[in-house]
């Protein structure tokens, strides 16, 4: 029977800080037809990570609920995206001796190195999300494939992303709870990854930065493969509560404002010009100087970008960067978001956008996570088992259908 002789229908799930988005696909063959959209405000989720069970699940289940509607089918599998400030990393480097005939490396040699590399033990409580294999190094020099090249000395490194186990467990209960298998986790940086850049701009080196209401996930990509990948516990909702404290209103008003008239770069000249709170001019209208609110979330913007810069450490080099940098998100839509980008990272950016064919709701960058998903799904449905090279999302079914019966 042909892999491509049954359609399947996929749902990619981001349980996020603000709200749970769900995308439904139908994957027929090489093609992927996004046929529904759920969402739902979110509910018992706090930096990404689930601290309400039962609450998480009713909003999660009413955006399944409204997805599969829209799409007229049932979800057969689902997609998880993982995120929050549970989730952390490090580099593990394994090197062996060759041993295939007359010195040319043979995939026994392949296997063990890869093998080695990933078998760092994780802190007690952890559990790993994915192997971030690097490419190879043959006699210390870079090999896209090494496999029946003469050398002594085959070396690759292993970035692990790994995630609290109960935090993981809690996500993928709630999806099972309504009898729905989940086929794989997926880390959002690199679902948007997968989705908003190039192989090209993935050789040429390209950082990814997903600006969400709670959290801040990224992924940096070199020589075609992902480095690293991970998140800071900083996001969209902090600019809210620093013009909360700033300007002395409540969250919501605040928030009201960022949308309105935040900024990640200065722009207002004159302190005179200000803007109201309501605009009705009634009781409680006040009235703010622009240049103070734009100067509070630009600074906001920049800590956080500097956070991540900081968190790649030494792996991080303008230079290597010649695809510059990718911002998506929720947050990304305040103005002058690229320009911060491009001042701390010191490369070009731009605002992510799909690089598929999609509504034009969907190239909103809310919603790069769960395109990322659908398409990850795709090509696990294209590339099968006998043929799929060491790709840079890992399989981890076995690893989800364990968490599931915890």
């Amino acid at each position: 029977m042909s892999a491509f002789s049954k359609s399947r229908i996929v749902g990619a799930v981001e349980i996020g800080t603000s709200k749970v988005t769900v995308l439904v696909g139908e994957v027929a063959g090489p093609k992927l037809n996004l046929i529904g959209l759920g969402e739902f405000a979110s509910r018992g989720v706090v930096k990404g990570v689930v601290v309400d069970s039962p609450a998480a699940g009713e909003a999660t289940h009413r955006a399944l609920v409204a997805a599969e509607k829209s799409a007229g089918v049932a979800i057969e599998q689902v997609y998880l995206a993982q995120s929050g400030a549970h989730i952390d990393g490090f580099y593990h480097e394994a090197t062996v001796n060759v041993g295939g005939l007359e010195g040319r490396v043979g995939q026994l040699d392949i296997d063990n190195v890869y093998a080695l590399a990933k078998s760092k033990a994780l802190p007690p409580g952890r559990c790993v999300v994915h192997f971030l294999r690097r490419p190879f190094y043959l006699d210390g020099s870079l090999v896209a494939s090494p496999e029946d090249i003469r050398g002594d000395r085959l070396a690759v490194g292993v970035w692990h992303v790994h995630g609290d186990k109960n935090r993981i467990t809690d996500g993928v209960h709630i999806i099972r709870n309504f009898n729905l298998p989940v086929t794989e986790l997926v880390l959002s940086s690199l679902a948007g990854g997968n989705i908003l850049t190039t192989p090209e701009e993935r050789q040429h080196g390209v950082l990814v930065v997903d600006i969400g209401a709670g959290t801040t996930d990224y992924a940096y990509y070199l020589h075609g493969r992902p480095y690293v990948a991970g998140v800071v516990a900083v996001g969209g909702n902090h600019l809210t509560n620093d013009l909360s404290l700033g300007l002395r209103i409540t969250e919501g008003q605040a928030d009201k404002i960022k949308t309105l008239y935040g900024r990640a770069t200065v722009s207002a000249k004159d302190r005179a010009d200000a803007v109201w709170l309501n605009g009705d001019m009634g009781i409680g209208d006040r009235r703010f100087p622009r240049m103070t609110i734009e100067q509070i979330t630009t600074a906001r913007v920049r800590e956080l970008l500097e956070v991540v810069r900081k968190k790649l450490g030494n792996i991080y080099a303008p230079g290597d960067t010649l695809a510059g940098v990718v911002i998506t998100g929720g947050t990304s839509a305040l103005p002058g978001i690229d320009e911060a980008a491009a001042r701390v990272f010191e490369v070009p950016a731009r605002i992510g956008s799909p690089r598929v064919d999609v509504a034009d709701k969907l190239r909103h960058p809310a919603y790069s996570t769960a395109l990322g998903l659908l398409y990850q799904g795709l090509s696990q449905q294209i590339e099968t088992a006998a043929t799929k090279p060491v790709g840079f999302m890992g399989k981890f079914r076995k690893a989800v259908d364990s968490l599931a019966r915890l």
